[in-house]
């Protein structure tokens, strides 16, 4: 039994399909296979450790640094990353441009599980897990709080996103009449995932306004929220682009030939739009550096950093974008992609660890562990991608 055998007769051919589908397909001895599993069960050691005898034991976070990589890559950063599923199912639901149709289904559930692992390991670096129930409920932080609302805009956006991956779920299952009730949701989960990601893009740039004195003053700014909010459209852009690449050579007997033909097209349209986006996002730093009159701030070492991050990082991969797609240089755009990718993990980690009370004489710097369990996570997230995409009609209906 495969993937494309009916699934019927009850719930008793449900489960052995299940059963079935479980199973590993394919040769083990890959090269993917080979460098995460060790790292996998090797963070899975490091968090027994970490949940046995603390924070302490593995991380150097201390009260003065209570922010580290847990926080910074994998909930800040991961969150801009899956970006792209808003974006193109605002685009393909709402604005009705057909021609991103065939990426809908696996850039929702690139969306989906990057909530899924990078939401939920921020567990990780909290002191007392035990207690991540309380913003939800307001407790201690009250109902007015940027974390109770961040909590709830993650909570309620993960619902919405795994409605609209839910009918590729019943079409796996040969569940038909399932499929035709979840499609019939998709519009209204769509619309409500799209405002959601729009609150907690900006909202998570909101949570930083709370740190004025210690964010380095080039990186911290009232407008923080909207610069979150616009650098995750081009993110989000730039990671379809990255990881669409690789899928389309590691999945491409998976992918149908109409996807095939159309997948160039479908490159040049994202990179038009990361090229406007990115250009956008740095109009607003320019005009948000000459009006608060920052010249003085550019003369030491900081002032470099930052210029490498905006000129380096987005200034140079929007020309890229614009020359790409200008020219039909799919090499182009896909280095722009990496190097808009590289920008926005820089971006999030100078504002929430980097430039973090940088006129300390002592920084925080994280631990092998934890730069261990940030891997496993992301390697985790891809095993899971993998078998959902060879099992799921992800890239191809008809799979």
């Amino acid at each position: 039994m495969n993937s494309n055998t009916a699934v019927a007769g009850g719930s008793g051919n449900t489960f052995q399909f299940l059963l079935q589908e479980l199973k590993p397909r394919g040769p083990w001895l890959t090269p993917f296979n080979v460098i995460s599993i060790p790292i996998i069960l090797a963070g899975l050691v490091i968090l027994v450790i970490r949940f046995i005898y603390g924070l302490g034991s593995v991380t150097n976070l201390s009260q003065e640094f209570p922010w580290g990589l847990w926080l910074g890559f994998d909930v800040v950063t991961g969150v801009a990353l899956a970006g792209g599923a808003y974006v193109i199912t605002f685009v393909v639901y709402v604005l009705r441009v057909e021609k991103y149709y065939p990426i809908v289904r696996v850039t929702v559930l690139n969306g989906l599980l990057a909530y899924m692992f990078y939401g939920g390991a921020l567990l990780f670096e909290l002191g007392r897990p035990w207690h991540a129930a309380n913003p939800f409920i307001g407790n201690s932080f009250g109902f007015s709080s940027v974390l109770f609302l961040i909590c709830w805009h993650f909570m309620i956006y993960m619902v919405a996103a795994f409605v609209e991956f839910s009918p590729v779920i019943a079409e796996w299952l040969h569940w038909e009449k399932t499929r035709k009730f979840l499609k019939s949701l998709t519009l209204g989960a769509v619309i409500l995932g799209v405002t959601l990601s729009m609150l907690h893009q900006s909202g998570l740039g909101a949570f930083f306004l709370m740190a004025k004195p210690k964010v380095h003053p080039l990186w911290w700014s009232d407008f923080l929220p909207i610069l979150f909010f616009v650098s995750s459209i081009y993110a989000g852009l730039a990671m379809i682009i990255f990881e669409g690449t690789i899928s389309h050579r590691v999945f491409k007997d998976l992918i149908g030939p109409e996807h095939h033909h159309s997948f160039e097209d479908i490159m040049l349209g994202l990179a038009k739009g990361a090229a406007i986006t990115m250009f956008v996002y740095y109009v607003f730093k320019a005009l948000l550096f000459i009006h608060g009159k920052q010249w003085s701030l550019i003369n030491d070492g900081w002032g470099y950093w930052y210029l490498l991050e905006v000129i380096g990082f987005v200034l140079v991969p929007a020309f890229m974008f614009a020359f790409g797609f200008r020219n039909r240089s799919l090499n182009t755009i896909r280095i722009a992609s990496v190097l808009a990718l590289l920008g926005i993990i820089l971006n999030r980690l100078n504002v929430s660890i980097i430039t973090f009370k940088w006129y300390e004489t002592v920084h925080y710097y994280p631990t092998w562990q934890e730069i261990v369990v940030t891997l496993m996570v992301i390697f985790s997230e891809i095993w899971f991608f993998r078998w959902v995409v060879t099992r799921m009609p992800v890239l191809n209906a008809r799979h």
